[in-house]
């Protein structure tokens, strides 16, 4: 089979696995459930794997459409339709949602098996890879559109899938609500699209902007800025992340595969795939990379003092995005897609690693409740220990080469790069620390569990955590940058091979001083993490609270639109103009009633006479409409 002639398998095959699941799932066993979870999630990625054999192979197109023969929208010259376009962008990211999205569809296999809505869990999933790949390959906005607010749904779905428990069901509704806010940037950004260009295909866009070199600043620049709203939103930047950390409320799976397979990675997607509207707008990509480097930072100083082992996680997801907007600001496309995908492999190890500490200890997710795990779990240990030296960026791991191309391009983009690299370097080593920190209080000294059986994971857990341990070793030596040439264009770098050099010789020296820092807080017995907390009270509490933020978002945004909702709709809409309308209808019928209970006497030649009245009033009537009026009256009124 040409993989090239078949890229509407890529999503369509989970789909169906979606539809058999969510229609007959409840009805089935647990392991047909479990098998058409994983076949038709497979299917796709060998799909997927048969491009990149043809990708890489001699002579291989820069880039193919797949037209669809049933059509969308056909306003006179403006068409859309439901076309795929494959590329070396799209191709790269592929790989990385098909390939770590099965093997997060393996690990839930063990980490669900006795959950109730088994077969629910593994429909969203499948709908959720259905989505992402629809977004991935779309060929036009409007098409990457409905995959983005497809994700949206699904990762809505997954967050809240333990619905009975009410933090749940809040933290999908909030993830679902802030999301919106910065999908509507988008969809101003496609009105922009289609009034600037008249048509939404990338090609076309591309085209027209190659074929007038006019077009730079202004339009191009408002284009850009509402793309970066809607990337905000969706890839939890600045002020938008709020969302991210709380969709830790859903399976352990679905946070590995929100943070680090998909969904968060679609803002960063977005603005490389548009990279050709951000090149003409260099204030636009001047505001990705401030946003980048101050989300960056801001999140790891949040990340130092959590205890729950998940949202460390979550907030380390935020920082190492801000990594992605810090490269794709300063124009280091390559470089961002890169440490998406090394981020891909060692998050969705350490998410998942963290899955199977929860699992060993019965759902514990506590840090202060860990400890003196290495011996207990050792592959979990293991593979942690792989995920946190790799997200460190410390040689020669995964996540040294992708950070390191990212710090080194900010560094040669004149002063404010300058400044925004060394964001990035202290970022590295605040990065570094709670890394370590975290590994110190989960596997190392003694057990403060209250399970003293801690237990192992089942091998489906455990082998996916093996592949992306490797994964995060060998992941930094699969250099992309020149295979996404033909879609992003080559990074011009200035400086030298010995700069560069020092700058990687700095940004290791910056990783082993937070390990060391870790190790001298918590590597061991030591009340000094204890008496810096409670030595400066107010900056733990801060950071410990998250700079107040949901706080003040709450007293600032949700009480105000609490209280006019209420104030609207109780008073002015339900009290005010449907009471009235209530009272309407219902009045009527009551004062008609009250008139006619007037004629209800009881007596009989009452009834009679009215009787008698009515039969003459309907003869005047119908000799009225009939104009058959008797002399007399007819003579009356031939005088008047």
């Amino acid at each position: 089979m040409n993989g090239l002639t078949h890229l509407w398998l890529i999503p369509l095959l989970p789909f169906v696995g979606f539809m058999l699941n969510g229609l007959f799932g409840s009805r089935l066993p647990k392991s047909v459930v479990s098998a058409i979870a994983l076949v038709f999630p497979l299917g796709s990625l060998i799909v997927v794997a048969l491009n990149w054999l043809q990708f890489t192979a001699a002579g291989a197109p820069n880039a193919i459409i797949e037209h669809c023969p049933v059509g969308w929208i056909h306003i006179a010259n403006f068409n859309v339709g439901f076309d795929f376009a494959m590329d070396h962008l799209a191709l790269v990211m592929l790989l990385v949602v098909t390939g770590v999205g099965f093997l997060i569809h393996i690990y839930s296999v063990g980490y669900m098996s006795h959950e109730e809505g088994y077969w629910r869990y593994f429909a969203y999933l499948n709908l959720f890879l259905f989505f992402m790949t629809v977004l991935v390959l779309s060929e036009n906005a409007l098409l990457m559109f409905v995959g983005w607010e497809g994700v949206g749904l699904a990762s809505y779905l997954l967050i809240g899938f333990y619905f009975k428990k009410n933090s749940a069901a809040d933290a999908g509704k909030k993830a679902f609500i802030v999301n919106r806010i910065g999908d509507f940037g988008f969809l101003l950004g496609i009105f922009l699209l289609v009034g600037t260009f008249g048509t939404l295909s990338f090609a076309g866009i591309s085209a027209n902007i190659a074929a007038n070199p006019a077009l730079q600043g202004g339009v191009m620049t408002c284009i850009a800025l509402c793309l970066v709203l809607g990337a905000t939103g969706k890839s939890a930047q600045l002020p938008l992340y709020i969302w991210l950390p709380d969709a830790m409320e859903g399976p352990t799976p679905v946070s590995a595969l929100i943070h680090a397979a998909t969904m968060v990675t679609a803002g960063v997607y977005m603005i490389v795939r548009l990279h050709f509207i951000f090149d003409r707008a260099p204030i636009a990509l001047a505001v990705v990379a401030i946003i980048g480097a101050a989300t960056a930072i801001f999140a790891s100083t949040i990340a130092l003092v959590q205890n729950d082992i998940k949202r460390v996680l979550a907030y380390s997801t935020v920082s190492q995005l801000g990594y992605m907007f810090l490269g794709a600001g300063v124009a280091a496309y390559s470089s961002a897609i890169f440490h998406l995908m090394t981020h891909a492999f060692f998050k969705a190890l350490l998410f998942l690693a963290a899955g199977s500490v929860i699992h060993a200890l019965s759902g514990e997710q506590d840090l202060r409740k860990m400890g003196g795990l290495r011996k207990k779990l050792p592959v979990t240990f293991w593979v942690t220990t792989i995920g946190v030296v790799a997200i460190a960026g410390i040689p020669p791991f995964a996540g040294f080469f992708s950070k390191d191309e990212i710090l080194y391009a900010a560094f040669n983009h004149g002063t404010l790069g300058q400044v925004l690299w060394f964001v990035g370097l202290v970022t590295a080593l605040l990065t570094s620390f709670y890394m370590f920190r975290l590994w110190y209080l989960t596997f190392m000294g003694d057990s403060r569990s209250h399970d003293t059986h801690p237990h192992e994971s089942p091998w489906s857990m455990l082998g996916p955590l093996v592949i992306l341990a490797g994964l995060s070793v060998v992941g930094g030596f699969i250099k992309i940058g020149g295979f996404l040439e033909p879609s992003v264009g080559a990074h011009a770098e200035a400086g030298s091979a010995s700069l560069e050099l020092i700058m990687s010789g700095v940004a290791v020296a910056v990783a082993l001083i937070g390990w060391f820092i870790a190790h001298s807080l918590y590597g061991k017995k030591s009340e000094t993490p204890h008496k810096l907390a409670t030595s400066v009270p107010f900056a733990y509490n801060t950071l410990l609270h998250k700079y107040y933020v949901d706080e003040f978002y709450g007293a600032t945004v949700v009480k105000p639109l609490q209280l006019s909702s209420k104030y609207i709709l109780e008073w002015i809409v339900e009290k005010g103009i449907l009471g009235a309308l209530v009272w309407l209808i219902a009045g009527i019928p009551l004062f008609c009633g009250a008139i006619l209970q007037k004629w209800q006497s009881g007596n009989i030649r009452s009834y009679a006479a009215w009787i008698a009245a009515g039969a003459a009033a309907l003869l005047i009537f119908l000799l009225l409409s009939s104009h058959q009026l008797p002399c007399w009256l007819c003579y009356s009124k031939m005088v008047h």
